[in-house]
């Protein structure tokens, strides 16, 4: 969905961040007072980049310039991103 302004719609924002905020905490919970061993930031980027990146070439129909465009990426940028989550 658009805006008439040209600005994109946010669909289920606060299904997506309810989402996240759940799995960060339920990470920290398990963490039992452990620091991270890693970048939680790159983690989360990562786990939510390959699902994203699947559900929108399905639903381009593989058409990585269709797909590129819905992403707002370039892409080559979509093609370096497929690779690196071994997408086809």
């Amino acid at each position: 969905m658009s805006k008439p302004d040209g600005e994109c719609a946010v669909i289920n924002e606060n299904d997506i961040a309810r989402q996240v905020r759940k799995a960060v905490n339920e990470y920290f919970k398990d963490l039992d007072g452990q620091e991270p061993s890693c970048s939680i930031y790159e983690m989360v980027m990562s786990c939510a980049e390959k699902p994203l990146l699947e559900t929108v070439m399905q639903y381009a129909e593989g058409n990585q310039t269709r797909a590129a465009d819905l992403l707002g990426i370039n892409r080559n940028t979509l093609r370096k991103k497929l690779q690196e989550h071994e997408i086809k």
